[in-house]
C-alpha cells in the first residue's frame, strides 16, 4: 500500500520507518528544508522513559497564582482569542487531578518502555550515530517535603516497572559531581541510571538517509500542504505547491499544525501548542564543569543534556500561541541557569554561539498523545505528544503500524484512541 506520510520530525520519520519495514510504499513530506527541523530540532534531547508525569497535575491549582502573576514563573500564559486556547485550558484543568495523573502516568510508562525497546531494534537494524548515550537522569528537588512526593511517585511507578532511587544531595552530587556548586538549592533528587540521551534531529537526519537507501521511500522537503480532497468520504490526496500527492492512506504527524489539517478535513483534534525554548552550549574539550549525567532542575523546569561537545539547555512551557519570537529574556534566563548551577561552563560564550532555539509542543491536555484511525478512514493520527515526543517515538510509530495492518497492539492502545 502506497502511504504519505505528513510530517518529517521524529513522529513522522519513524513512523515512515515503521512503515516501510511493513512493506508499505512510503512518500513522506514536510514543510521544512530537513527532516527534523520544526519541534525534534532544538528538543531537551533527554530519552525520559521513566520519568513521563504529565503537565497536569494536582499541584497545578495550588500554584495557579505562581504560573499566572510571578515574574519568575517557568510557565507563561497568554489569553488568546482562540476558542482552542480556553477549550484546552479547560481540558487540562480538568484533568489535574490524582486519579487521572496515575492512570496517565501508567499509560505513558507502558508507551515509553514499548518505545525504548523499539529504539533498539531500529539501532540494531540500522546502526548509525545520533551522540546516543545511556548517561542515567537525576530530577533534582528543592525541599524534603517535594523529595517525600517524589518517594510517594517512585514507589507508585515501582509497581509498573519503573527502577528509580531517591537520593540525598551527598549522593547526588556523588553521581554528577558538577551539581557541587549548586548543592545548596537542593535536597536531593531522583536517579534513574538507565535513562538515555541523543539529538533528535541528527537522529532523523540518518533514519532518513538509511530510508533513502531503500526501494519503495521518497521524501519532500520544503512541500507545505495547502488543502485536500476528498473522494467518497475517503482523502485521496493532498494538495502542495508542487502539485497533489495521491495515496491510499495518510498520516497526519505534523505536530501543532495538525490541528488546523484537522479542522479543515471536518474534525477537532485537542492538540494545542506549549512553546519551549532551548540554548545548546559549546563545551571546550574535558570540560568538567558541564554534567555528564542529564539533569533536570524541576523547580525552574529546565533540562540538561549532553550531546558529544555541547550542552543542550531547555525549558519553560508558554501558552502564547504561535507567536514565534526568541525574547532576550529566554535566552538570559537559560544562560544564568547554566551559569548558576554549572558555573563556568558558558565561559563567555554569546547569544548566537548559544544557537537559541524556540519550538512548539504538541500537547494534548492529559499528555496522552493519539494514535489512531481518524474519523476519516484512511487517515491515521500520531499526534499529541507534548515534550516527550522524542521519548515516545519509536513505540508510537510501531503502534501506528500495528493499527494500520489491523494486527494485535503489542500494548494496550484503549488510552491512545481518537475521542470525538
Amino acid at each position: 500500500m502506497h502511504i504519505c506520510v505528513l510530517g518529517a520530525g521524529v513522529i513522522g520519520t519513524t513512523s515512515a520507518w515503521k512503515l516501510l519495514e511493513a512493506g508499505h510504499q512510503v512518500t513522506m513530506l514536510d514543510a521544512m528544508p530537513a527532516p527534523g527541523a520544526g519541534v525534534s530540532f532544538g528538543n531537551g534531547a533527554q530519552l525520559s522513559y521513566s520519568y513521563v508525569a504529565p503537565l497536569a497535575d494536582p499541584s497545578v491549582w495550588k500554584q495557579w497564582p505562581y504560573y499566572m502573576f510571578s515574574s519568575t514563573s517557568p510557565l507563561t500564559l497568554k489569553f488568546q482569542a482562540d476558542p482552542a486556547q480556553w477549550r484546552w485550558l479547560l481540558d487540562f484543568l480538568a484533568a489535574c487531578n490524582a486519579h487521572s495523573v496515575q492512570k496517565t502516568t501508567i499509560d505513558l510508562l507502558h508507551l515509553a518502555y514499548h518505545s525504548r525497546s523499539q529504539l533498539r531494534l531500529l539501532q540494531d537494524a540500522i546502526p548509525f550515530d545520533f551522540l546516543h548515550r545511556v548517561a542515567g537522569k537525576l530530577v533534582m528537588f528543592s525541599s524534603e517535603k517535594s523529595l517525600q512526593a517524589a518517594q510517594r511517585q517512585v514507589d507508585f511507578q515501582a509497581q509498573h516497572g519503573s527502577r528509580q532511587e531517591v537520593i540525598d544531595i551527598r549522593r547526588c552530587v556523588e553521581i554528577e559531581p558538577a551539581l557541587q556548586a549548586a548543592a545548596h538549592r537542593w535536597a536531593g533528587g531522583v536517579y534513574t541510571p538507565s535513562e538515555e540521551a541523543g539529538d533528535c534531529a541528527l537522529f532523523c537526519r540518518r533514519l532518513v538517509d538509511a530510508m533513502a537507501a531503500k526501494p519503495g521511500f521518497r521524501f519532500m522537503p520544503s512541500t507545505a500542504v495547502t488543502g485536500m480532497d476528498m473522494r467518497n468520504g475517503r482523502l485521496s490526496s493532498v494538495q502542495t505547491a508542487g502539485g497533489r500527492i495521491e495515496a491510499e492512506a495518510f498520516v497526519l504527524a505534523m505536530g501543532v499544525e495538525s490541528a488546523a489539517f484537522a479542522r479543515k478535513a471536518g474534525f477537532r483534534l485537542p492538540v494545542y501548542p506549549l512553546k519551549g525554548y532551548s540554548i545548546t552550549v559549546p563545551l571546550n574539550a574535558g570540560n568538567s564543569a558541564a554534567p555528564q549525567v542529564s539533569i533536570t532542575d524541576l523547580s525552574r523546569k529546565i533540562v540538561y543534556a549532553r550531546l558529544g561537545d555541547r550542552l543542550r539547555v531547555a525549558g519553560r512551557v508558554e501558552l502564547v500561541g504561535m507567536n514565534r519570537d526568541i525574547p532576550d529574556r529566554a535566552v538570559n534566563e537559560l544562560s544564568m541557569a547554566v551559569e548558576e548551577t554549572f558555573p563556568g561552563s558558558i565561559e563567555g560564550a554569546g547569544r548566537e554561539a548559544l544557537s537559541p532555539w524556540t519550538g512548539f509542543r504538541p500537547a494534548t491536555p492529559s499528555g496522552v498523545p493519539i494514535i489512531d484511525v481518524s474519523p476519516i478512514s484512511n487517515l491515521y493520527l500520531n499526534v499529541g505528544h507534548g515534550a516527550l515526543g522524542w521519548t515516545l517515538a519509536c513505540g508510537s510509530a510501531d503502534m501506528l503500524a500495528h493499527r494500520i495492518a489491523g494486527e494485535t497492539m503489542p500494548i494496550d492502545d484503549a488510552p491512545f484512541r481518537f475521542r470525538a
